[in-house]
C-alpha cells in the first residue's frame, strides 16, 4: 500500500479503500443505538407495563424520564474534561458499561426510588457516550462530509426503537415480569457494544496514520483542508444554537416518552399494535440523519433546521388534536422521517463554527442546554396530563414550541457550512 509523507499532520498517511473514519461511524452508530436508543428511548415502550406493575401515576412516569435527564445534564458538564484526561475512546466504552449495568439493575429493582437513582446513572452514561461520539465526527470528518457522517451515527436510535417496539411486547406476552426481562436483555446488549466501541474507536485520525475523511477535496471551488483553523464565533451565535437545541430537547422528549402510553391508554390500542407504531418510527428514523444531514451539507444548516422543525410541529399537532386515526399515522410519519436530524445537524453546525478541536467542549455546552429542555419536557407534560386527564395539551404545548423553533431557525446567523481554507 502506497504511503505518502505529509507535514500537515506530521505523520504517515495511507490510502485505504475504505477510510477508517467510516468504521468509526459504524461504531458510533452502535454507540448511539445503546446510549440513547436503548438507554433512553426504549423507556417509551417499557412505561405502560412498568407503570401498571408498579402502580405508577403519570407524574411518576414523567419523573422517571426527568431524572434520567438530570443525570444526563450533570455528566454533560464533565464530558470535555473526561475526554481530555482519558481520551474519548476510553470514556465512551466506560460510559456504555455504566449504562449496561444500571439498566440490568433496574430490571431487578422493586422500589420506585431505586429505579430513579439507577436511571440517573443511566443518564450520566448516556451523556458521556453521546457527546463524545458526536465530537469524534468533527475530528474524523472535514466540514463538507460532517453532516452526512453525523447523520449515519444518529440513526442508531432508530434501530433501537425498532428492536424495543418488537421485543418488549413479546417479552410481556410470555412473562408477567416481561418489563424486567426487557431491562436485563437491553442492558446486556449495551455491555456488548461497549466492548465493540473499545476495539474499534480511535481518538484521532493520526492514531491510524490518516487525515480526516474529505481532506484535500475541492468543494464549490474551495479546498477543504484537514485542519480547521481556530474560529472566533460571537457568543450570541452559540446561545442561539443552544436555544434551538433546548426547544428540540423539550419537545421531542414529550413525544417519545408518552406517545405509546397515549396510544394504549387514550386511543385504546393494544401494546403490540402500539409497539408496531413505535417500530415504524424507528424504521423511518433510519433515513432522518443521513438524508437531512447530507441536505444540510448541501443547502446549509439553517435550511435543514427550518425544514426539520416544520415536520416536528405537524407531528405534535396531529396527536394534540382529537382527529381520526389517519392523523396518528401521519404524526408517526412526520416525526419518524426527521426524528434524529436535529442532533446530526447541530453536531455538524458546531464543528463548522468552532472547528474540530473545540467541537467537544462547545457541543457539550449546547447539549447541556438541550438537557435542560429534556428535564423540563416530560415532567411538565406528565403533570399537565394528570391535571387535564390526557396528553392532548402536552402535545399541543410541544407543537407551539416547535413552531417557535422554526421562527428562531430562520433568524440563525449561519446560512451554510464554514469550510476551512
Amino acid at each position: 500500500m502506497a504511503e505518502v509523507k505529509l507535514n500537515l499532520w506530521n505523520c504517515t498517511l495511507k490510502s485505504p479503500s475504505i477510510h477508517y473514519g467510516w468504521y468509526v461511524v459504524a461504531a458510533g452508530t452502535l454507540c448511539i443505538f445503546s446510549c440513547l436508543g436503548l438507554g433512553r428511548f426504549a423507556l417509551g415502550m417499557l412505561l405502560p407495563s412498568m407503570g401498571e406493575a408498579l402502580d405508577l401515576s403519570y407524574g411518576q412516569m414523567g419523573l422517571i424520564s426527568t431524572c434520567n435527564f438530570v443525570g444526563y445534564l450533570v455528566a454533560v458538564l464533565l464530558a470535555g474534561a473526561f475526554a481530555k484526561r482519558f481520551g474519548a475512546r476510553g470514556v465512551i466504552s466506560s460510559a456504555l458499561l455504566l449504562i449496561g449495568f444500571s439498566m440490568g439493575l433496574i430490571g431487578l429493582a422493586e422500589n420506585f426510588y431505586i429505579i430513579i437513582f439507577l436511571y440517573i446513572v443511566t443518564g450520566m452514561g448516556s451523556a458521556l457516550a453521546n457527546v463524545l461520539i458526536m465530537g469524534l465526527v468533527s475530528v474524523w470528518f472535514s466540514s463538507h462530509k460532517r453532516g452526512k457522517a453525523a447523520g449515519f451515527v444518529v440513526i442508531g436510535s432508530g434501530f433501537a426503537i425498532i428492536l424495543s417496539g418488537k421485543l418488549v411486547p413479546y417479552l410481556n406476552s410470555i412473562s408477567e415480569n416481561g418489563w424486567r426481562m426487557s431491562w436485563s436483555v437491553l442492558g446486556s446488549l449495551v455491555l456488548a457494544v461497549a466492548v465493540v466501541c473499545f476495539l474499534v474507536l480511535r481518538d484521532t485520525p493520526q492514531d491510524k496514520g490518516l487525515l480526516p475523511v474529505g481532506s484535500g477535496e475541492t468543494v464549490a471551488g474551495r479546498s477543504s483542508s484537514c485542519v480547521t483553523e481556530a474560529v472566533e464565533v460571537r457568543p450570541a451565535v452559540l446561545y442561539h444554537c443552544a436555544a434551538l437545541y433546548f426547544l428540540f430537547g423539550f419537545t421531542y422528549v414529550i413525544y417519545v416518552t408518552f406517545v405509546v402510553t397515549f396510544m394504549v391508554q387514550e386511543r385504546g390500542f393494544s401494546e403490540a399494535v402500539a409497539g408496531n407504531f413505535w417500530a415504524w418510527v424507528g424504521f423511518l428514523s433510519l433515513f432522518s440523519g443521513p438524508v437531512f444531514g447530507a441536505l444540510s451539507d448541501r443547502f446549509g444548516r439553517k435550511a435543514g433546521l427550518i425544514t426539520v422543525f416544520c415536520f416536528q410541529t405537524l407531528a405534535y399537532l396531529f396527536v394534540g388534536f382529537d382527529l381520526p386515526d389517519v392523523f396518528l399515522y401521519l404524526s408517526i410519519g412526520c416525526f419518524g422521517i426527521v426524528a434524529w436530524s436535529i442532533p446530526s445537524i447541530m453536531a455538524a453546525l458546531v464543528g463548522d463554527l468552532v472547528g474540530p478541536q473545540k467541537a467537544v467542549a462547545v457541543f457539550g455546552f449546547v447539549t447541556f442546554v438541550f438537557g435542560l429542555g429534556q428535564i423540563l419536557g416530560p415532567s411538565l407534560a406528565g403533570i399537565l396530563a394528570e391535571r387535564s386527564g390526557g396528553f392532548s395539551l402536552s402535545f399541543l404545548m410541544a407543537a407551539a414550541l416547535a413552531a417557535l423553533a422554526v421562527v428562531l431557525s430562520a433568524f440563525l446567523p449561519v446560512s451554510g457550512t464554514r469550510l476551512s481554507r
